[in-house]
């Protein structure tokens, strides 16, 4: 039976539906939430194999994922971290206060460690690279839907999950963003519009639109008046 998409009816209850229950009579219920059909596809694929996992639903953006994740309530979501509209930050914390008990495995291309650390503040218990083979993969689903945590080995660095959560992501500053990222936060913040940045730096406006997005994910910021206030506080406005 394919996955279930939005709006689809959640399964029926069984007569006892705790997680310990739940392992013994059938596989983990898995929620895939990714926007690229191709990509999803493969990770249903190759987590479908596996005699004790099950695909019960997809989703292409952060709002259906919320909206599944209620009516489903998956052992775990595979969560990525890069989404349309909500991002997978909002995703995982909107998941979170819906359904508390669900598990949730962000997946990424992204190997910073602001990303991750905004993904498990947000409510994530684990972080994956895309780029990780199978076997990884499905030992990552294993292990965080069992109740544990997990951080990919390929991270450049893997400090603990508590001293992620400890400082907040805003206090680390301009420090988390790269050269180019960090010059177009500035730049937006002065009040430029994305035509005139993309003019001024030469760049397209898909590579734009990715820096900025990166930026305000990394620096905890949702509007252009929160990324005003925030340059008014670091100083960005005054005139070089």
């Amino acid at each position: 039976m394919p996955p279930a998409q939005v709006g689809a009816a959640p399964p029926e209850s069984i007569a006892d539906d705790t997680p310990h229950a739940r392992s013994l009579t059938k596989p983990l219920r898995l929620l895939l939430v990714d926007d690229h059909p191709v990509l999803r596809a493969g990770l249903r694929a190759i987590l479908s194999a596996q005699p004790d996992l099950d695909v019960v639903a997809e989703a292409d953006s952060g709002e259906s994922a919320v909206v599944l994740a209620r009516e489903f309530r998956p052992d775990l979501v595979l969560l990525d971290f890069s989404l349309p509209g909500m991002t997978g930050a909002e995703a995982a914390r909107a998941i979170r206060e819906e359904a508390p008990l669900v598990r949730i495995l962000a997946i990424s291309v992204h190997d910073e460690l602001a990303i991750v650390r905004r993904l498990l503040e947000s409510g994530a218990d684990g972080y994956i690279l895309k780029r990780s083979g199978c076997d990884e993969l499905v030992h990552a689903v294993r292990t965080v839907a069992a109740g544990g945590s997990y951080l990919d080995p390929k991270l450049p660095r893997r400090p603990a999950r508590a001293s992620l959560r400890a400082s907040p992501l805003r206090d680390l500053g301009v420090e988390v963003l790269s050269a180019r990222e960090a010059e177009v936060a500035r730049l937006l913040a002065r009040g430029l519009t994305m035509k005139e940045i993309a003019q001024q730096l030469a760049l397209s406006p898909r590579t734009l639109e990715s820096y900025r997005a990166r930026a305000m994910e990394k620096l905890g910021l949702r509007s252009r008046a929160d990324l005003i206030r925030y340059a008014i506080k670091r100083g960005w406005t005054d005139a070089d």
